[in-house]
């Protein structure tokens, strides 16, 4: 048998395929061996697969993204690209919201589950990208992103995440409402976030009021948590106006129950108004 697929020359016809064509091609054009050549088609490949291979329903689009981990003030041609799945018409909501608030209303609408969808992907999207994404104009995304963040919801574009605007940076926004007294199903609401960020922001804080409840110094505790000097500033400013407050949510967050305490006061015998003692 090992004769007989020989005489059918296999392995020569096994080379003839597409793949090896353009392998060879990469060989000759840049002048690389055989090897060096089969991983640069490798590793293409892999990125055609990961930009393209979207899948995508009725309504959606695949769009390339600013990645949400690369920071502010790169140039945007040296930033990494996320491919994302999107939303942009959404017939069973958008209707209903066209219906009662117009156009306009439709637009901001859009505005919020683009945002969120991309930063849940990893990705950020740009006033432009969104202006882009809507054919309309990067002036008028700005104002509705001003005009929904006036209604209390926080819009996450590069320029929020980065800090890149003026105002209070995102986390500050979550964990001031988070103190305010807001659930946590009604901060992801209101600032398009997931619980799970959420909490991993209060984790961020609840590391830098220690620091500080340890005497580091801002320096010392930006150094320390890894964060930039203005979210150091804003948390501690935080924590000195909640703390001044006496703010419940902030004292369970920085005096935790002791292992052992919250099971010894379940198993503890509650005394009622009623109860009365009978020797």
């Amino acid at each position: 048998m090992v004769q007989e697929a020989a005489g059918y020359g296999i392995q020569r016809l096994k080379s003839k395929t597409v793949r090896d064509a353009i392998i060879q091609n990469i060989s000759s054009d840049f002048n690389l061996t055989p090897i060096i050549a089969e991983a640069y088609y490798q590793q293409i490949s892999n990125y055609f697969s990961e930009h393209t291979n979207v899948s995508l329903s009725a309504g959606d689009v695949a769009y390339q993204a600013v990645a949400a981990e690369e920071p502010a003030g790169k140039h945007i041609r040296l930033t990494k690209k996320v491919t994302v799945r999107l939303k942009l018409m959404d017939m069973n909501s958008d209707l209903e919201v066209l219906a009662e608030y117009g156009l306009a209303g439709l637009r901001r609408h859009r505005i919020s589950r683009l945002c969120r969808q991309a930063y849940d992907q990893s990705a950020l999207l740009s006033h432009e990208d969104l202006a882009m994404l809507l054919t309309t104009s990067p002036a008028t995304v700005k104002r509705d992103v001003y005009h929904l963040q006036k209604q209390g919801m926080f819009i996450m574009t590069r320029g929020t995440k980065h800090d890149m605007g003026p105002g209070l940076s995102h986390k500050t926004v979550i964990i001031d409402l988070y103190f305010k007294g807001y659930t946590f199903s009604e901060v992801e609401r209101k600032t398009n976030h997931t619980e799970h960020s959420v909490k991993r922001y209060l984790a961020d804080f609840v590391q830098i009021a220690a620091l500080n409840r340890q005497n580091f110094s801002q320096a010392q505790i930006r150094m320390i948590a890894q964060k930039s000097d203005r979210t150091v500033r804003e948390y501690l400013q935080l924590y000195e106006t909640y703390n001044k407050q006496n703010n419940e949510r902030l004292t369970e967050l920085l005096t935790p129950e002791k292992p052992g305490e919250a099971a010894q006061k379940k198993s503890a015998p509650q005394q009622g108004k009623g109860d009365q003692s009978h020797e």
